[in-house]
């Protein structure tokens, strides 16, 4: 009995599964296709359920979904399905008409409310990807940037989503990455995480105090997707020698209220 990630042979047509009837074409006409497959309604699908619908046969679809998740543009939701990944949602909110103004236009309040700078990012398997950043009104500015992938366990966006994922794969995204130190205050065990996670789902929103960066403190919450899945999450950043914590916790709802606004737009 095969498996979906068993191989299949470069002949064997898809139509007999209800999809296209030709295995031809380029190896970028066939990621186009199967990115196609994946964006469909209804997703995350099945790799049999892609394979059909691009025409394309497993061995081939299973190396191009594997390529395409290492590059972001798919996320793979285990169990043999794959969806929409970050920077596939970047780029369809870059050309559709109506999404960026709207996006744009929250973060933009969200920045103009609280003087800060301001992250929306996407999440994909192990690592959340910036996809829009507004600067600070203050003279010192972070050294993210749009596009760069960061941890979950060491970032408020990272957290806040860990945080609404059941623990059980929390457990597993630990067990595969570890939590690497990267400054003085990141949480290195399970323990330290788990409590922490606790603390992010009784109050609604995750604090980054000089986790991921010396002197950069944050608060970030997740942006969930109709079955109530974390697809991202906001944040806002601020340097520890000109925002106290307090300060910096006192914009929570407004925080809060982006990312609900954001959430019918991912």
């Amino acid at each position: 009995m095969s498996t979906d990630e068993g191989p299949e042979s470069e002949e064997t047509a898809s139509a007999g599964r209800g999809g296209r009837t030709s295995t031809a074409g380029t190896a970028l006409e066939k990621s186009m296709r199967i990115l196609e497959a994946v964006a469909a309604p209804g997703g995350p699908h099945r790799l049999t359920d892609v394979t059909a619908a691009a025409a394309v046969p497993k061995s081939s679809a299973f190396r191009i979904l594997a390529s395409l998740v290492e590059q972001g543009f798919v996320r793979s939701e285990g169990d043999s399905r794959y969806g929409v990944g970050p920077r596939l949602r970047a780029l369809s909110a870059l050309v559709s008409g109506g999404e960026p103004a709207s996006i744009e236009q929250i973060l933009g309040e969200l920045q103009e409310a609280t003087g800060q700078a301001v992250h929306l990012a996407l999440h994909s398997g192990e690592t959340i990807t910036y996809i829009r950043k507004l600067e600070s009104e203050q003279p010192f500015q972070t050294a993210s940037r749009v596009g760069m992938r960061m941890p979950l366990h060491s970032t408020a966006i990272g957290k806040g989503i860990l945080a609404h994922l059941p623990r059980a794969e929390v457990r597993e995204l630990i067990s595969a990455t570890g939590l690497p130190r990267r400054a003085p205050r990141t949480l290195t065990t399970s323990e330290a995480l788990e409590a922490e996670l606790e603390t992010v789902r009784a109050r609604g929103f995750a604090v980054d105090d000089e986790e991921n960066e010396a002197t950069i403190r944050c608060i970030g919450a997740a942006i969930l997707g109709p079955r109530g899945r974390p697809v991202g999450g906001v944040s806002i950043t601020t340097v520890t020698f000109l925002v106290s914590r307090t300060e910096l916790e006192a914009y929570a709802p407004a925080l809060l209220a982006a990312t609900r606004a954001l959430a019918p737009l991912l």
